[in-house]
């Protein structure tokens, strides 16, 4: 009887305070996504569409922040990874 009260007790305190299932955001994730202004629900299109929306603004070539400019790719590529493909064709 007494191995079985103790068996009860290890179960109850394994299931209190073991981590619970829900993925916890790494701080990059979260800096990532306070950079970008997105919540943590956002999708990959919204990512994306809040990456161009900034960069747009904060552009080297149209007289903005290279830092700015690179921590904002930074977190989308934190978010969403890294771009597969420029667009442009390669040279033949």
């Amino acid at each position: 009887m007494k191995w079985l009260i103790a068996a009860l007790l290890i179960w109850a305190a394994w299931k209190y305070l073991k981590p619970s299932g829900k993925r916890r955001m790494a701080a990059e994730e979260v800096e990532a996504r306070a950079v970008l202004g997105v919540g943590p629900r956002a999708d990959a299109a919204a990512i994306r569409a809040a990456h161009r929306r900034l960069l747009a603004g904060v552009h080297p070539d149209r007289g903005g922040s290279t830092e700015l400019a690179r921590r904002i790719n930074a977190a989308r590529d934190v978010l969403v990874g890294r771009p597969t493909g420029s667009g442009i064709a390669p040279e033949r």
